[in-house]
């Protein structure tokens, strides 16, 4: 892949702290897939892991994700931390990470519950809720998707 400066140098985020604190407060990551020059796109909610450098997606057991995924693993990914638009100055305030990675579908049972952790941690505020309601035993991993984007490169860009 060809690295690009950015245009305006000054938007460029480039402290690793801002850029992790954008993936923490984030809760919809837009997936940029291919196969066969042939693009795919879809937004999933995710759950941000610092320790792995991983984001942590489910979905369905079958579908059009996990085809593209299976033809090429090598994604692109963006978050966006929308503060608006800024009427009358044709401006839009935000901060966004663009993302890239592998991913891949997880396979193991211990990884699945892990990355599902990962997932409730991130988004509900009372994760037992949804554990007890959705997850009541082992089999409740068998019925969906595990997808695990691990990070390779991030950067961060920044309007008024």
């Amino acid at each position: 892949m060809t690295n690009y400066h950015m245009q305006k140098s000054e938007r460029e985020i480039i402290e690793k702290t801002v850029l992790e604190e954008i993936l923490e407060r984030g809760r919809y990551a837009v997936i940029a897939l291919c196969r066969e020059n042939d693009p795919y796109v879809v937004t999933l909610s995710y759950g941000y892991d610092p320790i792995k450098r991983s984001l942590y997606f489910h979905t369905a057991r079958k579908g059009l994700k996990l085809e593209y995924l299976k033809a090429n693993p090598s994604v692109c990914a963006t978050v966006i931390e929308d503060g608006g638009y800024i009427m009358g100055e044709c401006a839009h305030a935000y901060r966004s990470v663009v993302v890239r990675g592998n991913m891949e579908v997880v396979k193991a049972l211990q990884e699945k519950k892990y990355g599902m952790e990962v997932m409730l941690g991130h988004l509900e505020i009372n994760p037992e809720v949804v554990r007890k309601r959705s997850l009541p035993d082992d089999r409740a991993y068998a019925r969906a998707a595990i997808l695990r984007l691990d990070i390779l490169e991030i950067t961060g860009k920044a309007g008024r």
